[in-house]
């Protein structure tokens, strides 16, 4: 089939076409100068390095007491950024990208840490010490002040009452709170002086504490229940809002105190107090020693206020200190932890002096590669050179695209699908002109398109400010990282409507319609007197109407007129539109995998799939699209000779859609449209409109057939042949042969002569799924029916699915026109204030479902189906997508993963 390119040496072209060429290479690097080696290599991110410990656990590996260092480090740097954040102080990140440190610096790295850390521990701790003892000594304040308020109440009640005799018996009602605890009032004065008495000698006791105001319900029915009423509870609330001492958070407090007698009354007491969490405080039971504490108790909050603010103030001036570095520190811990998990995928030689690494790299890159190691090197202080060297391997090696901001979209949709094998075609700069134009013909509108496009353009023109910002928002992020798909799309929008002339709904009447009214203004006048008759609909002649002359570009705007046959008219359009779209796209893609062929050597693949399937693909569906443009060029209006026939007229305008049908079914049809008379056939649109036109479809409908058992058998059967060639010369090779190979000992100064057999190579894959190895002829014919069956069928099943940029279009159409009649053009039917402020109103609830429902559901909606026609419709046809992707080692990949897990947290 010619001269084939051999892989690895073909013309240089750009890496977007093809995936960079790769190769497997192994690093030698001196133990001393490894770590910089590697430090370079993760700037440089271009290097994939493999792991050649796969049987090693990751606790078992030379530089693990590396890596647990690097993650404590990065855990106090992580308490460190919660107590910065907890402080709400600002972290100073100038996006400033530092070298990874040297290995002796990670030593001052973990004393700088450790001592931060321990430092604001002991702050936290002593606060938190602080800030519990002032909130026990305000609890104590309240306490005391409370506590004093009803001592002086019961003395205030029991001396009054003493004084007052009997006078004071009538309070019966009196509310429970304000009276004394034992109640002499409804006594004679002989028992009251005996009971006074007794009362006196009584002597109850009493605890005084805090609880929590949502446990006092349950606490004083527990109170009650297990003390028998033998207690007498006073409550009362605390106004000031406390914090809790653990937590922080403002909690409401009642103040108590609890009168008993005797002590097991206490004891039980005490216990309930425990298991309900409130906290028990000494209270003097004179009131000049209560008064005297409470001062004590005032003058150490004083206190202790200084010492709390002082505390908090070194607290904020340790962090905002660590604020203005925490972020580069953990650049660098997180470069030295990336860096030694690297080195844990090395191999170390017998002498303990090399580490030997294998990497993916590409090989346009290589020199930068080895610049990198020289520096690392060098900057290491190592007299010895780091050595690269290439190997040979037959394992298929990873897929590597160049992108940018542009381009990177557009890769991304392709990737979605499926990684490239390894230096087949790339869909992606195909994509970015053919995924928007696709989804233009389903969204074509000047007016949707144009806000498309304005909205990309403010993501494009602020993108700088925009990614600072760092929005979260993951519809955002989607819309934004699309930003130039969406730019593309809006762009060819404009294109596509321009060509429909539609913006939204409306037509543009720019060089001047090519039809002219030529009905009688008295037949305009006729129908327009009667009601009845003014809804009637009249029909421009075409013979008489039209000029002759096209609209100079796209759509003659008269159309938007024409309520009675418009869609009949773009539908037709559209449709034709759309098949000549869809096949045209096939055929690329197929001619897309010769291109395939030929790279990879597949001659087989060349003669017996690419050329049936081109003949295969041109006897059937090119042959329709023809018909379809001669249709469209030969046949109009006005009768005349149309390729020697005679063309009555329009009516005769042969049906494309009964004529393929009658192609496959070989129905005999009349030649031409008349008969030897000058009579029309009866249905003159399904006669043959060429000559030898049933002798030609024949031919192709036969060629076509011919090609699906080629496509089927012939390269199953090559193959075979070729098996059972390579098989027979193999074994007289081995029988007929031997050949002397020298085994030297590298231990010795010696070598020695053995025999051994020659080794035929095994052969070569042959392309799409036949890799090394016997070949299995009930695997490859299976594979080889399902993608016979695949492309028959799916030429038939993709051609019908391309009609969807019919359906699309004129759905889109259709909504348009309906959102512009039902409630835009009702602001017009009003006159005076009401209509301008309808108008306005109208033109809001206008504006916002077309944003809503036509940008962006509709454009939901052909985007998808834009995405689909590409997976499935073009890229079935030469893609494979069966490699992996290229993940070289890049600080630059790995701080940005890091960044995104902690905004996802």
């Amino acid at each position: 089939m010619g001269d084939y390119v051999t892989p690895g040496e073909e013309p240089p072209q750009p890496g977007i076409y093809r995936s960079e060429q790769m190769c497997l290479a192994q690093l030698y690097l001196q133990s001393d100068a490894s770590y910089q080696c590697v430090a370079e290599l993760g700037e440089l991110g271009l290097v994939q390095f493999r792991d050649l410990n796969p049987d090693v656990s990751s606790f078992q590996r030379k530089y693990v007491n590396e890596v647990r260092r690097c993650d404590e480090m990065e855990r106090k740097l992580r308490y460190l950024e919660r107590e910065i954040k907890k402080d709400q102080i600002p972290m100073l990140d100038t996006g400033e990208n530092p070298d990874a440190p040297l290995p002796r610096e990670m030593i001052d790295l973990e004393a700088t840490f450790e001592k931060l850390e321990n430092e604001l521990r002991e702050v936290n701790k002593n606060e938190e010490t602080l800030k519990k003892n002032f909130s026990e000594l305000t609890e104590l304040k309240h306490i005391l002040r409370k506590t004093q308020t009803f001592f002086e109440e019961v003395d205030h009640d029991r001396w009054r009452i003493l004084e007052g005799g009997s006078g004071r018996r009538g309070r019966s009602t009196e509310r429970e709170e304000t009276r004394p605890l034992i109640d002499i009032g409804d006594m004679d004065d002989d028992s009251a002086a005996r009971m006074s008495a007794q009362a006196a000698m009584l002597r109850l006791g009493f605890v005084a504490g805090v609880i929590q105001r949502e446990r006092l319900p349950a606490f004083e029915r527990l109170l009650w229940r297990a003390c028998r009423g033998n207690v007498f509870l006073r409550t009362s609330e605390i106004d000031d809002v406390l914090n809790d001492t653990v937590t922080g958070d403002p909690v409401n407090k009642c103040v108590f105190i609890i009168f008993f007698q005797g002590d097991h009354l206490k004891t039980k007491v005490k216990k309930i107090c425990e298991g309900f969490r409130a906290t028990l405080y000494p209270c003097p039971d004179t009131p000049q020693e209560r008064r005297e504490m409470s001062i004590g108790v005032m003058t150490r909050i004083e206190d202790l206020k200084t010492v709390l603010g002082q505390t908090q103030d070194h607290r904020h001036r340790v962090l905002v200190a660590a604020s203005k570095n925490v972020r580069m520190w953990l650049t660098k811990v997180r470069k030295i932890k990336s860096i030694y998990h690297t080195l844990n995928l090395f191999n170390i030689d017998v002498t303990q002096k090399c580490l030997i690494a294998e990497v993916w790299c590409p090989i346009a890159e290589l020199d930068r590669i080895k610049m990198a190691l020289k520096r690392g090197t060098d900057e290491s202080g190592s007299q010895v050179p780091s050595i690269l060297n290439r190997m040979e391997t037959n394992e298929a090696p990873p897929t590597y695209n160049k992108t940018n901001k542009f381009t990177k979209g557009f890769q991304n949709i392709v990737d979605a699908y499926g990684i490239a094998t390894y230096r087949e075609i790339n869909p992606a700069p195909y994509t970015m002109i053919s995924f928007p134009f696709l989804f233009a013909v389903m969204f074509g509108d000047m007016g949707h398109g144009a806000i498309m496009l304005l909205a990309a353009l403010f993501f494009i023109l602020k993108e700088k400010q925009l990614e600072a910002a760092r929005i979260k928002d993951e519809i955002f992020q989607t819309f934004f990282g699309g930003r130039y798909v969406i730019f593309l799309m809006g762009a060819f929008s404009i294109y596509t409507g321009f060509m429909y002339n539609d913006v939204f709904s409306k037509s543009i009447n720019t060089f001047g319609s090519s039809w002219q009214n030529t009905i009688p203004e008295s037949v305009i006048d006729y129908y327009l007197d009667d009601e009845k008759r003014s809804e009637s609909q009249l029909i421009l002649p075409p013979e008489t109407a039209f000029d002759g002359n096209p609209y100079p570009i796209g759509v003659d705007p008269v159309w938007n007129l024409a309520e009675g046959n418009k869609l009949s008219f773009l539908n037709s359009m559209k449709m034709k539109m759309s098949v000549l779209f869809g096949i045209a796209q096939m055929t690329f893609g197929v001619l897309l995998s010769y291109q395939n062929f030929i790279y990879f050597k597949s001659d087989l693949d060349i003669k017996y799939m690419f050329i049936p399937q081109m003949i295969f693909l041109s006897s059937i569906f090119i042959y329709l699209c023809i018909q379809i443009l001669s249709k469209w060029l030969f046949f109009g209006a006005v009768g005349g000779t149309v390729l020697g026939y005679k063309y009555p007229g329009s009516n005769c305008a042969p049906s494309l859609l009964i004529g393929l049908i009658n192609m496959f079914m070989m129905k005999s049809r009349n030649a031409g449209f008349v008969d030897d008379s000058g009579e029309t056939y009866p249905q003159c649109y399904l006669s043959t409109w060429y000559p030898g036109q049933a002798t030609i479809e024949i031919i192709l409908v036969v060629l076509a057939l011919v090609q699906v058992p080629i496509m089927l058998f012939a390269k199953p059967y090559f193959l075979y042949r070729r098996d059972k060639q390579q098989s027979r010369y193999s074994t007289l090779t081995a029988e007929s042969n031997q050949h002397q190979s020298v085994r030297a000992d590298i231990n010795q100064d010696d070598a020695e002569v053995v025999h051994a057999p020659e080794q035929t190579p095994k052969p070569s894959g042959h392309g799409h799924g036949h890799g090394d190895g016997p070949l299995e002829m009930g695997d490859v014919m299976v594979y080889q029916a399902i993608h016979t069956i695949e492309f028959v069928l799916g030429c038939v099943s993709h051609t019908a699915s391309y009609l969807r940029l019919w359906a699309l279009s004129l759905a889109h159409a259709q909504l348009s026109d309906v959102l512009w009649t039902m409630v835009f053009r009702n602001a017009f039917v009003l006159d005076g204030y009401t209509g301008a402020i309808a108008t306005y109103i109208l033109f809001f609830i206008f504006g916002s479902l077309s944003v809503f429902i036509l940008v962006l559901m509709e454009g939901l909606s052909a985007f998808l189906h834009a995405l689909r026609l590409h997976w499935v419709e073009f890229q079935s046809k030469f893609y494979g997508g069966l490699g992996y992707e290229f993940a070289p080692f890049s600080f630059e990949k790995i701080l940005a993963e890091e960044r995104e897990a902690e905004e996802n947290l």
